[in-house]
């Protein structure tokens, strides 16, 4: 399973975005089962209605509808959230991007499809592992 961020999603629904062409041949490729939590699913919803018309809605809607994206959520990931967001407070790392450590240490993976390198290289896994692979870059 590899952990999705809103970056990856974003740019591989936007064929104008400069990283739109490696999201895709990456996916096509190589990917593997998409993962998410909720606030992710939140974010995109929110910048694709916001920025992308009713097509790329109609678009979202329609991947979401047909299972493109597992969700993933506990009762317990919220708090989870919240003490992985604090402890990168100095970096400024929000609560959605904290979702995707906690999913991914929830999940025992490493891998996140992302384009958000400040955090992600900087944020490590909870786990043993040394740092996350970040993708489509680390394939």
């Amino acid at each position: 399973m590899i952990v999705t961020d809103t970056s990856a999603i974003l740019a591989y629904m936007n064929s104008r975005d400069t990283h739109h062409e490696a999201v895709r041949a990456w996916l096509e490729a190589e990917a593997g089962p998409l993962v998410t939590t909720p606030m992710v699913i939140a974010e995109v919803d929110h910048l694709v209605s916001a920025r992308g018309g009713p097509q790329a809605v109609a678009a979202l809607r329609a991947d979401l509808a047909a299972g493109a994206y597992a969700v993933e959520w506990w009762p317990a990931a919220m708090a989870a959230t919240v003490r992985v967001a604090d402890r990168y407070a100095d970096m400024d790392l929000g609560l959605t991007d904290a979702s995707l450590v906690v999913l991914a240490d929830h999940l025992g993976v490493v891998d996140i499809a992302t384009l958000d390198e400040r955090h992600f290289r900087a944020v490590r896994p909870l786990a043993a592992s040394a740092a996350f692979r970040l993708l489509p870059t680390d394939s």
